[in-house]
């Protein structure tokens, strides 16, 4: 097995970067020590993070105030259930003299907060995910890599789903197909379901 070459001395600085964040996040955000710290983990892993609150808890501060201090780009996304894969990723368009060129959407930041990801649908999620997982958004027939640090932190509000998707809309139980509906009035006849 190779052995991994430690440098003290850098561990030390990322450690005193890192603490540095944290304390000038806590500057603003006042009481979130455990999302703030998920967050950063989440940061430091090179991956993304889908924070459940209601309103009012400061998610968007959270995220907007991590950008402010590392001198990144910070972008904000409401999806909403009219919402359109080019709303996010961008567009081609054309302008007589210009010709064809691209103007790019909001996800092309450091740091995205997609709002309420789970009311949009499943074309713009799709989109999302693309530059989530393969670092790189698709506009027309170009791909263009993400910035670099790319960063999403995904919301869903739990209390208030009104236009929300539900991802198991209809479930196959005792040989038929059942609406949720139909199966919180069987849980709350207190009936088996097998």
């Amino acid at each position: 097995m190779a052995e991994i070459e430690v440098d003290e001395r850098k561990i030390l600085e990322y450690h005193k970067q890192l603490f540095s964040i944290r304390k000038e996040i806590s500057k603003v955000v006042v009481g979130q020590e455990g999302v703030v710290a998920a967050l950063l983990l989440g940061l430091l892993a090179n991956g993304h993070v889908l924070l459940e609150g209601i309103p009012g808890v400061a998610k968007t501060l959270l995220i907007r105030t991590l950008a402010q201090t590392t001198g990144c780009k910070f972008s904000r996304i409401q999806f909403t259930v009219d919402l359109l894969p080019t709303d996010i990723t961008g567009i081609t368009a054309y302008e007589p003299g210009r010709g064809f060129f691209v103007v790019k959407g909001p996800i092309f930041a450091n740091f995205v907060l997609a709002d309420e990801v789970n009311r949009a649908p499943a074309k713009v999620q799709s989109a999302l995910l693309e530059a989530m997982q393969e670092k790189q958004t698709t506009i027309g027939k170009e791909t263009f890599p993400m910035m670099a640090p790319f960063f999403v932190m995904a919301t869903q509000n739990p209390i208030e789903t009104s236009g929300s998707l539900t991802l198991d809309q209809e479930v196959f139980i005792d040989g038929e197909l059942k609406k949720g509906y139909e199966l919180i009035e069987r849980i709350n006849d207190k009936k088996a379901i097998l």
